[in-house]
């Protein structure tokens, strides 16, 4: 995650292109930390460079204390360390030993840090900026009032609806694996936008035998998109998921939506989608999770407590049930 310390009206998302790309210290200045291809920066134009603010998350035990130029953290793995957009989450850049770094949070064995630079304009391409929608709404038919006779139809255009304009891929999340594919002028409406994609919906009819009934009380298919974009809509629902297990943690100050020393699962998910998820888990069933080896793929039954954390944004769930998976 990378945002710009500038004024709001000037910034402007940008996506990096190239894996490697340059951070610089100033716009024709040293070069300092290397930049993942796909990691998101928020930054404004100055002098044929972009002024960004490098954020992210790196491991406490790599870095250390420090006095030097304005900042009070330093890299000090050999010979270099991963900057990533959350605590085990994307890589966002690779940060040399000595790369110097300012202190925002710390939490559990995670220290959430940035710095100041500037990347090329040829690095970079812009991306749009996230909109979401109120949410979904079902369709009905068009009650919009018809065209004036004998001159143009000035009907506002509705911003929701749309109509792929070839055969199109569905994806099951950004970057996800593929569905299926739309036929052109399928109706549409868009549900929210995130950058270059857009979540869809759109009506269709399949046998009733190719159906199965969903479990009863259950929700299935609800993403953590969903739960950030409307948190009271879903707070107290019951979600089927399939997550990925990451780690095992006990919850601070940092974690204000979950009571200190309470256990939590940090996993990635729900899957296919890449972000993250804290899955609060009882007593008793600490010493079972803490078991299970990193990264295997579990079926969890949760309920929501709070659809968008605080500071991070991560939605937070209760466990119900789990299992394992293939």
């Amino acid at each position: 995650m990378v945002s710009l310390a500038a004024p709001a009206a000037a910034q402007q998302r940008w996506r990096v292109t190239n894996d490697g790309a340059w951070f610089y210290q100033t716009v024709s200045g040293k070069r300092l930390a290397r930049l993942a291809r796909g990691a998101i920066l928020s930054g404004v134009a100055q002098d044929g460079a972009i002024a960004v603010t490098v954020e992210g998350w790196i491991f406490a035990a790599s870095v250390g204390p420090t006095d030097r130029d304005g900042y009070n953290l330093a890299v000090t793995r050999a010979p270099e360390e991963n900057l990533r957009s959350a605590p085990a989450g994307a890589l966002v850049a690779k940060l040399a030993q000595g790369f110097l770094l300012s202190r925002v949070d710390t939490t559990g064995r995670w220290v959430h840090v940035r710095r100041d630079g500037f990347v090329t304009k040829d690095d970079l391409e812009p991306v749009g900026e996230v909109v979401e929608s109120p949410g979904p709404r079902p369709l009905a038919q068009d009650s919009s009032p018809p065209p004036r006779a004998g001159g143009p139809d000035t009907t506002p255009t509705d911003p929701t609806r749309a109509l792929p304009t070839h055969r199109a891929t569905v994806y099951r999340a950004p970057d996800g694996p593929a569905l299926g594919a739309l036929a052109p002028e399928t109706p549409l409406r868009i549900l929210s936008r995130s950058g270059e994609w857009s979540r869809v919906q759109f009506e269709g009819w399949v046998k009733s035998a190719d159906l199965q009934p969903a479990p009863a009380g259950v929700l299935v298919g609800v993403s953590a998109a969903e739960l950030r974009a409307d948190p009271q809509r879903y707070t107290g629902q019951v979600l089927k998921w399939t997550v990925q297990y990451i780690a095992l943690e006990t919850a601070d100050d940092m974690r204000p939506d979950i009571p200190d020393g309470t256990p939590y699962v940090l996993a990635r998910g729900p899957l296919p989608e890449r972000g993250f998820v804290y899955i609060v888990i009882p007593e008793a069933r600490k010493a079972d999770i803490a078991k299970l080896p990193p990264l295997v793929t579990l079926g969890v039954t949760v309920r929501v407590r709070v659809g968008r954390s605080r500071y991070i944004g991560n939605p937070v769930v209760e466990l119900i049930g789990v299992e394992a998976q293939p």
